[in-house]
């Protein structure tokens, strides 16, 4: 082709001089033409073109059997990091069944002292913290009015006694004169007696008149009636004797009474302790007023505590007065056996009170924060484990069990069975054998199985 283009140049322009003339070679223009074209191979085109559909189709199975496998997959279960997680083995054997909770150490003998009277306060004898006996000062009030009531009650007292012993004296008085009068009547009587005899006599010889004898007769009779009749009023006037009395006594009694409930108050501004034991409080300072019935102080005996424990209301069910129990002070564990059970729940929590029975440690006093133990019963041969995160006695959870080689852990139904402090019987769903997690999962509600790495 390049040969043919330039011949046809140098056709049209004769007359350019390129040097040394040379007369090219003719060479036929179809015989060029022939040796450049490429010859056409059906055959070979259709073979490329199988071969694309076949490897097209082959991709195209590939690719639905990969989707169909990938979506047969189960997810990937999530990586937990064993030291995060509390595993434990489940045993079988003896189980304590026990119940805990959290308290205070109290005094068994507290004495609250409050104020008999109004009053200000004066003086400040002891503080807290001081050992005092019965007779021991706390503090001194005064209130002068009621002083003063205390003397008034005192006089009005004396006054009264004073006319009940002239009472008597009047009285008593009367009576020796009623005896008095009735010895006199006795004599005149038996005089008359004697009289009337003698005139009998002496009419049966006529010495007497009969009009005589018979004055004599009515004088004796007249002087007998009216001796029974003063008999009679000489014992009304001594039984009437403690009646007219028992008035004045009573009005000496009330009285008396109201100067000691005085003298008692007065006494009272000395605010004394009341018994043996520590002052622990005493809410009050110098000039300030204070009330009838305002408590002053309060006075325990540190050496006889016992302790005061909550108890979820959900575990207190089977705790029984009498049911052992160890109360930890943190300086020691003390013996100690259930007194009391309140009958009230208070705040989700039932109040136990235990007895100590055991040495106290050193540091234990009033108020010590204290850890109570309550053990409920023995179980002889039972499947148990570490009690779990979450889930309740007598119900079912779902928990993590460990495979053999311990790099998986699979979720499983468990029901449980009675619980204690840190353990809880194992109804259905693992041996004794098995390790479980028994940490908060929660996190991972949402899968069946985690990896443990």
């Amino acid at each position: 082709m390049t040969s043919i283009a330039s011949h046809s140049r140098n056709m049209e322009n004769p007359g350019s001089t390129t040097g040394t003339h040379v007369t090219p070679k003719v060479v036929p223009a179809f015989t060029q033409v022939s040796t450049s074209m490429d010859i056409p191979r059906p055959d070979r085109s259709r073979q490329k073109r199988n071969q694309r559909i076949m490897y097209a189709g082959g991709a195209a199975i590939a690719l639905v059997l990969a989707t169909i496998g990938i979506s047969r997959l189960k997810p990937a279960a999530p990586l937990v990091e064993r030291s995060s997680v509390w595993v434990d083995t489940v045993k079988r054997g003896p189980m304590v069944r026990q119940v805990r909770g959290l308290g205070t150490l109290v005094p068994e003998d507290i004495q609250w002292i409050a104020a008999r009277t109004e009053g200000r306060v004066e003086k400040i004898v002891a503080r807290p913290g001081k050992a005092v006996e019965p007779d021991s000062v706390l503090c001194i009030l005064s209130n002068p009015e009621l002083t003063q009531e205390a003397a008034d009650a005192e006089l009005n007292e004396k006054a009264a006694e004073a006319k009940l012993a002239s009472l008597r004296v009047q009285l008593e008085g009367q009576i020796l004169d009623k005896r008095a009068e009735n010895a006199k009547l006795r004599s005149d009587l038996e005089q008359a007696e004697l009289q009337l005899a003698v005139n009998e006599r002496l009419a049966k010889n006529g010495l007497v008149s009969d009009l005589d004898l018979k004055l004599n007769r009515v004088r004796a009779a007249d002087l007998r009636a009216r001796f029974e009749i003063d008999i009679q009023r000489l014992k009304f006037s001594e039984e009437s004797l403690r009646p007219q009395l028992a008035v004045q006594e009573a009005d000496v009694a009330r009285l008396k009474a109201a100067s000691e409930l005085k003298r008692s108050q007065v006494s009272a501004l000395q605010v004394r302790a009341g018994m043996s034991g520590v002052l622990q409080l005493l809410p009050v300072e110098v000039g300030q007023r204070v009330t009838v019935g305002l408590n002053l102080a309060r006075v325990a005996d540190p050496s006889k505590l016992k302790a005061e424990v909550r108890i979820a209301e959900t575990q207190a069910k089977d705790i029984q007065i009498g049911q052992t129990a160890s109360v930890d002070t943190r300086n020691g564990v003390v013996a100690g056996q259930v007194i009391r059970v309140d009958p009230a729940v208070t705040n989700g929590t039932v109040k136990v009170d235990i007895s100590l029975t055991g040495d106290m440690p050193k540091g234990a006093r009033p108020d010590l924060s204290v850890e109570g133990v309550v053990e409920l019963e023995r179980l002889a041969d039972v499947i148990y484990v570490g009690r779990p995160a979450y889930g309740q006695e007598r119900g079912k959870v779902g928990l993590f069990k460990l495979s053999e080689n311990g790099s998986e852990a699979s979720r499983v139904t468990v029901d449980l069975g009675r619980s204690s402090v840190n353990t809880v019987e194992i109804v259905a769903g693992l041996q004794p054998g098995d390790k479980v997690i028994l940490s908060d999962m929660t996190n991972w509600d949402a899968h069946d199985r985690v990896r443990l790495n």
